[in-house]
């Protein structure tokens, strides 16, 4: 499925539950930059890079010989988004 069209196929779920009724990953990544989010937390940012990473892989949970591979994705992506939002500048941020 594609497109905003799309949301009410998934069940977005609170923190921690990454998955939909039907065993697929949730699309929802948080918006971590002000006016949405206020205070971001290192975690924060690695959770949505973790949530993505495993999107693209198609994974929840990495078989042990792809381990390292994932968490080296996770790594780089709470790295690139990190220095993102610390280098964004948004217009009427207090």
């Amino acid at each position: 499925m594609t497109g905003d069209g799309d949301r009410g196929a998934w069940r977005f779920l609170p923190r921690g539950r990454e998955t939909g009724e039907d065993g697929r990953m949730c699309r929802s990544i948080k918006t971590l930059r002000p006016p949405f989010t206020e205070q971001v937390s290192e975690e924060d940012i690695r959770a949505a890079a973790l949530q993505y990473v495993r999107k693209i892989s198609g994974f929840r949970a990495p078989a042990q010989h792809n381990a390292e591979a994932f968490d080296q994705a996770v790594q780089a992506i709470t790295a690139a988004s990190a220095a993102l939002l610390a280098s964004l500048q948004v217009r009427g941020a207090r």
